[in-house]
Formats: C-alpha cells, sequence, structure tokens
C-alpha cells in the first residue's frame, strides 16, 4: 500500500507550500479528535523532516498551505499571516447571485481554535472582520430547492482583509449567499442537490493564491493552485 502524499506547490530550503484537499485536518485538534489522517503528519512523512504549520484551512477547504521547515522561518511566516501581509484569493460556489462585487465589513465574535479547547477561547467580544469579493459566473438550475422554480448559483472571488476564524463562511452566510457544502453556516437542501448532481459532498470553497514577501530573501512571492479536481468537476458541471 503506497503512502499517502501531498502534491507539492513550491519549496525551496525554508518552507514548502502544499496544495491540501477537502476533508483533510492541517493537524491534530479537540474539536475533530477522531480523526487520525492530518497534513501535518502525511507532509512530515513524504519530507522525511519536522515542518512546522503556520497558518490554517479548514478541514473542508482545500488550496494552498505553507510549512516552514525550521522555528524561525515558523514564526516569521506566521507574523506575516497575523499582521495581514499575506495576500489571500479563494473561489467559492454560493447559493444565489450576489452583486458584481462588494465588501463584507461584518465584525465577528472570536470562535475556539483548532489548538484551543472549546471552552478555553477568551470572551473579546466582537473582531473587526473585511472580505472583499468578486462575482465570476453564475448558473440557474431548473430545481425547485426553495420556494422559487428554479435554484441559482455564482461563482465568486473572495479576498479576506483579516483572518477570523471562518471568516469566509461566516461573512458569506451574514450576506445571505451561503457556501455550498458547508453544513455548519450553509443550508442543507442545497448542499443535498449538488451531492445529488454532481457527487460534491464538499464544501466548495478553495485557497487559489497567495502573495507575500519571502521571509528570509523578501522576494516578492506569488503561488498558485489550480481547483481540485471534485472542484472542478462542480464547477464544469454548472457550465464555467
Amino acid at each position: 500500500m503506497s503512502r499517502e502524499t501531498l502534491p507539492i506547490v513550491y519549496q525551496d530550503d525554508h518552507f514548502v507550500a502544499v496544495h491540501k484537499p477537502s476533508g483533510l485536518l492541517v493537524h491534530r485538534t479537540v474539536l475533530d479528535f477522531h480523526e487520525r489522517r492530518f497534513a501535518l503528519q502525511i507532509l512530515r512523512d513524504q519530507l522525511g523532516r519536522k515542518v512546522y504549520p503556520v497558518h490554517r484551512l479548514d478541514k473542508g477547504t482545500s488550496g494552498l498551505l505553507l510549512f516552514a521547515l525550521n522555528p524561525d522561518v515558523a514564526r516569521a511566516l506566521s507574523g506575516l499571516f497575523e499582521t495581514q501581509q499575506v495576500h489571500k484569493t479563494y473561489l467559492a460556489v454560493v447559493r444565489g447571485h450576489p452583486p458584481e462585487q462588494g465588501e463584507i465589513d461584518h465584525p465577528l465574535v472570536k470562535r475556539p481554535d483548532d489548538m484551543e479547547w472549546v471552552g478555553e477561547a477568551q470572551e473579546c467580544g466582537a473582531q473587526a472582520a473585511l472580505t472583499r469579493y468578486r462575482r465570476l459566473a453564475t448558473a440557474e438550475l431548473p430545481y425547485p430547492v426553495d420556494r422559487y422554480p428554479s435554484s441559482r448559483y455564482a461563482l465568486l472571488q473572495l479576498e479576506p482583509a483579516t483572518g477570523r476564524r471562518h471568516q469566509l463562511r461566516r461573512h458569506l452566510k451574514h450576506i445571505s449567499h451561503p457556501i455550498i457544502g458547508d453544513a455548519t453556516y450553509g443550508k442543507g437542501k442545497h448542499n443535498r442537490l449538488f451531492q445529488e448532481l454532481y457527487g460534491s459532498s464538499r464544501l466548495l470553497l478553495a485557497c487559489v493564491a497567495l502573495r507575500f514577501a519571502h521571509p528570509v530573501s523578501g522576494e516578492a512571492l506569488a503561488l498558485e493552485a489550480p481547483l481540485a479536481e471534485d472542484f472542478a468537476v462542480v464547477a464544469r458541471g454548472l457550465g464555467w
């Protein structure tokens, strides 16, 4: 039986970027303690060396994920994320047809972190959160999921200016255009339709680009990853 590996998008002496599939946790967490597969351990085994996570993607989100190859670079990269010096681009399939572009400026109450026990996060009130979006494509399907005779969906490009937990998922729910496949913030009827039509049971959210200054050389980096095949199948099915 072959060992599981992760597609490597970029690697140098300081850090590595991989394409994480949907359904894979970044690291062990008490919020999903039954899981036994983690990107951190898979990559350690794959490279034969210790790696250090510097940011996270939700379990259901696919796309670019960075790991440092030493503690100093881990601190530097984490600092870039924490100070909003990493420009992140996501793609998402959402319910409805949002405006062609806009901003979601909506504070979010802190949620427990992967590394915290559920009751451990300190209450700190709502934190500022900003997401910019652009509508790339639309589709209308002849299925009466809600009270209308057809159902509308859109492909959005999302650019979070802040990094709150579940920010994109919570922001899209806030404007009544939840991400398809989101069991927590989405709508079950639409999620089930995509399972029936396209065999998709994943969260249709993917990190497709990261832009930042290299933590050691200062060189401007622009990393990109294509849509995972299970996301691309849905996009093709919707005519995009």
